[in-house]
């Protein structure tokens, strides 16, 4: 008996279900958590607030990244494009679950904004692979330089003392910088100056909500 072969409407329920798991449930990593060997470290309260207030931020991203490639995969036209958006998002719920374990660390919550996030993330995705692959790509290694950015700022924020959120953030950027590497090898195409900026506004309307909702 051949299986079933699924329709864009399965597919689209299957995202509903893992937008409710990414939401809802614990993320379980499938790599050892980044800071695993480096011992929680003793801040004040103001630093053990900063750091969970960055760490809040660094998951909310997570949220959204999730729900930018689960976008993009669902209405991509090449099957090894939608391979390399789901292995990416694969490795994307590592950063998950050691934001969301870190958070835990910290006695800090996730952003009470994550639904907004997932869903406009989602279908942001999904009108950038609905514009061809080539674009979809272009918005991957954009996105990816941004969140770069974006990290490579919060390893100068974070308190001294946090070495163990540090040591997160720091593989965070590494897979980054992969991805969006693989995503201009296989073709990625450059945005127009206009998009990028809608992105960046679009990336610190999130920051800044983050922070602090």
């Amino acid at each position: 008996m051949t299986a079933r072969k699924l329709g864009f409407f399965d597919r689209f329920i299957g995202e509903i279900d893992k937008a409710i798991k990414v939401l809802t449930l614990p993320t379980l990593a499938r790599r050892d958590l980044a800071a695993s060997s480096t011992q929680e470290p003793a801040l004040n309260d103001a630093d053990r607030k900063e750091s969970g207030r960055l760490m809040r931020v660094n998951h909310a991203g997570e949220v959204a990244a999730q729900a930018l490639y689960q976008g993009q995969a669902l209405v991509a036209r090449d099957a090894s494009l939608e391979m390399t958006l789901r292995r990416a998002a694969a490795e994307e719920a590592d950063h998950l679950a050691w934001c969301r374990q870190r958070l835990g660390e910290l006695a800090a919550r996730p952003s009470l904004l994550n639904p907004v996030w997932y869903f406009g993330s989602f279908l942001i995705g999904t009108v950038a692979g609905t514009l061809g692959d080539t674009v979809s790509l272009g918005f991957i290694a954009e996105t990816e330089k941004q969140v770069e950015a974006h990290l490579r700022d919060h390893l100068r924020r974070l308190p001294l003392a946090d070495e163990r959120s540090r040591a997160v953030i720091t593989q965070m950027t590494h897979d980054e910088i992969a991805h969006g590497q693989t995503a201009i090898a296989m073709g990625g195409k450059s945005l127009p100056f206009p998009v990028v900026l809608a992105m960046r506004w679009s990336s610190r309307a999130m920051t800044r909500g983050s922070y602090w909702l």
